[in-house]
């Protein structure tokens, strides 16, 4: 795992609830240019990147380790106070596995760097329906339909996911174990030919499974 954010306090903070859960920080950077070089050169699992640093900023910085061009891409998961909706997008569109805000939690936090290195993708649910309803609001063409279809319980799990749910918390509603979920969420994933659960709730929303309250 590499940190980058301009600010030491938070990086230590972020470092001391990784650690704790046995996640190895192998580098620190306050700036963007430094993180790209850090990640290149050693190659960590995860990147957690601030947007605002200086040199530049981590939505360039994700492009650089993420983005659709590059030939050996990095996880990169951006974590921030700003939830602007065009940050969300960029973020997303240059690569990101994950976009958290800095209030989420250490759980939160947790999760999505995990969900990151297991090639899975997480956004902050605080801002995930803003999110979806953003592409679900967007011309597209027909969505895919699922072969073979979703079972009942694969299309609770579909609904719950748009909602910005967390493994655990869809495990909860559902009454089912941690395991089972993810089971259920493989298969989502091959019958969708969904790269991660973004594009699982994308797909709620635009086959009309979520609507706007």
């Amino acid at each position: 795992m590499v940190i980058a954010d301009d600010q030491e306090m938070v990086r230590s903070g972020f470092r001391m609830i990784l650690e704790s859960q046995g996640v190895e920080v192998v580098g620190e950077a306050g700036d963007g240019r430094t993180a790209v070089r850090l990640a290149e050169d050693l190659r960590p699992d995860v990147c957690l990147l601030d947007i605002r640093m200086p040199e530049m900023d981590g939505l360039e910085a994700t492009r650089l380790l993420a983005g659709p061009n590059v030939a050996r891409p990095i996880k990169v998961v951006v974590v921030t106070t700003f939830d602007l909706d065009e940050y969300v997008h960029t973020a997303i569109r240059n690569g990101a596995s994950g976009f958290l805000l800095k209030d989420a939690g250490p759980t939160l936090l947790l999760e999505a760097v995990r969900a990151a290195a297991a090639g899975d993708a997480l956004i902050s649910p605080s801002i995930t329906v803003r999110f979806l309803r953003h592409f679900a609001d967007t011309p597209s063409e027909a969505p895919l339909q699922p072969s073979p279809p979703l079972t009942e319980r694969e299309e609770a799990v579909v609904q719950a996911v748009a909602r910005g749910r967390t493994n655990a918390e869809i495990g909860a509603e559902l009454f089912i174990s941690l395991s089972t979920v993810k089971t259920h969420l493989a298969s989502i994933h091959t019958k969708l030919r969904a790269r991660n659960r973004v594009e699982v709730a994308n797909w709620a929303w635009a086959t009309g499974r979520i609507r706007p309250e």
